[in-house]
């Protein structure tokens, strides 16, 4: 996912800084800051936020508390340096569920995931987020396919669109750069589907 947002910020006339593991993987450009990093560093973490705006998190779930705990961190250093704005991925595991309003949608039948462990980590990093005073947004996609760009997608506020089950990584990423410049879902989930 980190790598399309990349290309379509770079893409666009955005200067960019990125946190990376391996930055052997990452093709250098003109307008690309790469620092070398691990995201649970709060050095790393403070390097990389240094004189930027905006900061946006791909990091996906690997099967310990890496997510949140990182965001604890990066919401810390972004209350430091006034940083005003965060746009991360979730999960549609994290929306509202259409069936039960009074839930999130991994908390009912309504989501056909057996394991609940990557929605439960998404659901710590939306509490946290929700708790700050960082303006955020998180968008959550359902099942992530390796399709092509569309650009045809549909989106809600804090629900996933009705019958919504898959969508691809590029359409995310897109999502994701078009709310850069947008204001429209502060503080709100969106649910992306096609």
């Amino acid at each position: 996912m980190g790598g399309y947002i990349l290309n379509n910020l770079l893409q666009g006339d955005h200067n960019v800084t990125a946190l990376v593991r391996q930055p052997k993987k990452i093709v250098p450009y003109q307008r690309l800051m790469i620092i070398h990093g691990n995201v649970l560093n709060k050095k790393d973490i403070a390097k990389a936020l240094s004189g930027i705006e905006l900061v946006i998190s791909a990091l996906s779930t690997d099967g310990t508390t890496t997510l949140s705990v990182s965001m604890q961190l990066i919401i810390e250093a972004m209350k430091k340096r006034m940083i005003k704005r965060i746009i991360t991925i979730g999960t549609a595991g994290i929306l509202q569920s259409q069936m039960d309003p009074s839930l999130l949608r991994y908390q009912t039948k309504e989501s056909k995931r057996k394991s609940t462990w990557a929605a439960e980590e998404h659901h710590k990093v939306f509490r946290l987020l929700r708790e700050s005073d960082v303006p955020w947004t998180i968008i959550c996609p359902p099942y992530l396919s390796s399709g092509n760009f569309t650009g045809y997608y549909r989106i809600e506020r804090n629900v996933l669109p009705q019958d919504g089950v898959a969508i691809s990584i590029p359409d995310v990423a897109d999502l994701v750069c078009k709310q850069v410049l947008s204001s429209d879902y502060l503080n709100a989930r969106i649910g992306i589907a096609y």
